[in-house]
């Protein structure tokens, strides 16, 4: 726990979509190899946050070889890591790998920050729900802590992109989520993936974050599905003791990547 008086460091990892073997690819692109070079990246630039949160699609193929290569390199990190599933993520296989790690907690709070972390992902689905007792969470923990600023993070987008194509793939009950945290004015932050893209923006006092992929990006702007030519990256979050929230995108643009810009989907 950060009882510093520092600011409360955050590294976001998400949409890694890894695979069974180092030979798995996403749309032409090794998405190991992209995610071993993310965390290089970090390493440089990043190397000791005080929290890992990986916001889903950890794995491509629900395989426990995948979750457990994840956590192997997530060894790196002394902090706690929280993971918490994507539409492409099978969560028994997730759960076989990290339950015992708590690293599927629902909560964290550390000096004046709490920390929560929703379900977001719907079985078989692409697009996201957050579940009543998900919503109940939510309503709960921030009512037992209102002198806590607090930071939500879960998979799917509860706004709108730019790109038409994902905007009905993303949170579809997000009017009873921003319903919730519209009660509380110590939300200071949520965070999500799913988008493959970095997105900030703002809804009253609340700071509305995604970050890339540590894999493929989409296309900004398009009307249906398209590869964008952005290198994979992370977010990195600093959470101060005042409510303020520092943050960044920083991307691996000096590593060469192959990927099948043509691809009409994933």
């Amino acid at each position: 726990m950060n009882t510093s008086g520092r600011a409360l460091r955050i590294l976001q990892i998400t949409d890694c979509h890894l695979g069974r073997t180092g030979h798995s690819s996403l749309l032409g692109m090794d998405t190991r190899a992209s995610f071993d070079s993310v965390l290089e990246l970090v390493k440089q630039n990043y190397p000791e946050p005080d929290l890992v949160l990986a916001t889903g699609d950890i794995g491509q193929d629900g395989s426990v070889e995948a979750y457990r290569y994840f956590q192997d390199k997530m060894s790196v990190f002394s902090c706690p890591v929280f993971w918490f599933a994507g539409n492409h993520d099978n969560f028994p296989a997730m759960l076989e790998v990290a339950g015992s790690r708590g690293a599927l907690e629902k909560t964290f709070a550390s000096g004046p920050w709490q920390l929560i972390f929703l379900n977001s992902a719907v079985p078989g689905k692409v697009h996201g729900f957050l579940r009543p007792k998900e919503l109940s969470l939510l309503n709960r923990t921030l009512e037992a802590t209102p002198d806590k600023f607090a930071l939500i993070a879960f998979h799917h987008h509860p706004i709108d992109t730019d790109c038409q194509w994902l905007n009905p793939i993303g949170l579809r009950n997000r009017e009873a989520f921003f319903a919730t945290i519209d009660r509380y004015p110590q939300v200071r932050g949520v965070v999500w993936g799913h988008v493959h893209q970095e997105m900030d923006q703002r809804r009253g006092d609340v700071r509305l974050l995604a970050a890339p992929s540590t894999c493929i990006q989409f296309e900004p702007r398009s009307r249906e599905f398209g590869v964008g030519r952005e290198s994979p990256g992370y977010r990195w979050l600093e959470l101060h003791p005042d409510g303020r929230i520092e943050t960044g995108v920083v991307r691996a643009d000096h590593i060469e990547f192959e990927v099948d810009m043509n691809s009409g989907g994933y």
